[in-house]
């Protein structure tokens, strides 16, 4: 009984302090713990656990969501989406036009390693669009299997407007039941994350310690820098004419509630139950977010498109190829369209550097080593770049969200100048 009242009180205390202040420590910890003990690594577990946790109950929470949001009626095809569908695409663009500009004002050359091996390397950008509507015909059960969120959606989206015409109270009663009973599934994984946090960080700074910066210190700072300026000036200016509010408390609660664990998952899937669960915080429409979020994860890829364009160009200026403005521009839109079908490419944006590669006559054997280098930077490059996902998901939905309550004369959260509470 002892025991028992042991650890009731510890889950007590350990609930009461906030979930911020506890990844913090968890990261701290896992730092300490990297640098002083590198050879437990049954510390690592942790964080393999955790990600396989969001790993495994993100597909499920998407389809359940889904289809109950849409069978119950309530769902509307709205101004909302139209809005945060254009808003995904256009920073999309914009983040791959500003990573074209970087690489032209700073252009750098790099070191290439080895020949990256790949099953499926994407030929042109027809391939890549016909792998994409290809996803979204899959078979259902193994679009769950595998964590196909293209298909997962389509057949979400498909047997939510069957069961609003033709199932019954019953049947759209067990699905908000159900969806209640997964989302609260996804709470408690998330109330573990400071564990996970400090087995991620364990397993960084304990394998990959500081080697990457010496070797492609100046790749890595032009990468990550591109991205900041996307995250915290670009996101933040298409914000400001969207609602003409001061965007920055918004983009920071989407950077410290959502980007944070992002940072250290490295996949926008298993980020997923985060980002539900900071949209519930925001006090947003779950019919709408529960759709919104799992789209932003498949078609909002910032960080994607910044990596396409800037180890493309970074390819091209190491084989002294001259890149004229008209190219780069094609570039810039062949990068957004590329980095929307990234999800559906076994390998991720890395895997499509040799299509953009090609543009410039590049051989496959010359871009597969740019993309060997891209594994080997991937520990702070992907990182940052699912970072930058992941947030601008919550940020964009939330900003559609926002703006229909401003059309409808509705109070904004106070962190926007309102007056509306919201626990965040």
């Amino acid at each position: 009984m002892k025991i028992t009242q042991f650890f009731k009180t510890a889950a007590v205390k350990y609930n009461s302090v906030s979930l911020i202040a506890r990844i913090v420590c968890g990261l701290i910890i896992g730092l300490l713990l990297g640098l002083l003990v590198p050879g437990a690594a049954f510390i690592g577990a942790f964080g393999d656990l955790f990600v396989g946790a969001l790993k495994a109950i993100a597909p499920v929470l998407v389809f359940v969501l889904v289809m109950s949001a849409l069978a119950q009626g309530q769902s509307r095809l709205d101004k909302r989406f139209g809005l945060v569908i254009w808003l995904y695409m256009l920073t999309t663009f914009l983040a791959s036009l500003i990573a074209v500009i970087a690489s032209f004002v700073f252009p750098i050359s790099i070191r290439l390693a080895s020949s990256a091996q790949a099953d499926t390397i994407p030929q042109g950008i027809g391939e890549v669009m016909h792998n994409l509507l290809m996803n979204c015909v899959a078979n259902p059960v193994q679009s769950l299997t595998n964590a196909n969120y293209i298909g997962i959606l389509f057949w979400a989206v498909l047997l939510g407007f069957a069961m609003k015409r033709f199932g019954s109270d019953n049947t759209k009663r067990f699905l908000s039941d159900a969806a209640d009973a997964v989302s609260q599934c996804v709470r408690w994984i998330i109330n573990l994350a400071p564990f996970g946090i400090m087995g991620l960080v364990f397993t960084n700074v304990s394998t990959n310690g500081l080697s990457i910066f010496k070797d492609y210190g100046q790749l890595l700072l032009l990468l990550v820098g591109t991205m900041l300026s996307v995250a915290l000036i670009v996101d933040p200016f298409v914000a400001f004419l969207t609602l003409k509010k001061n965007p920055y408390p918004l983009v920071w609660r989407c950077l410290k509630n959502s980007g944070v664990t992002a940072f250290f998952t490295r996949s926008s899937a298993a980020n997923i139950p985060v980002n539900m669960a900071t949209c519930e915080k925001l006090g947003l429409d779950k019919d709408f977010y529960s759709v919104s979020i799992p789209l932003g994860s498949t078609i909002n890829m910032d960080g994607a498109a910044v990596t396409i364009a800037i180890m493309t160009l970074a390819c091209a200026h190491t084989m002294g190829v001259a890149v004229d403005f008209p190219s780069a521009l094609i570039l810039s839109l062949l990068s957004t369209l590329a980095a929307c079908g990234a999800s559906g490419v076994a390998g991720g944006s890395l895997l499509l550097i040799p299509m953009a590669c090609s543009m410039f006559g590049i051989s496959n054997d010359i871009a597969m080593q740019v993309v060997g280098v891209g594994f080997i930077i991937g520990v702070v490059q992907d990182s940052v770049e699912t970072c930058l996902n992941s947030a601008g998901d919550v940020m964009f939905t939330a900003i559609a969200e926002y703006r229909k309550w401003q059309l409808e004369g509705k109070d904004l959260p106070y962190f926007l100048g309102g007056s509306k509470k919201v626990d965040i």
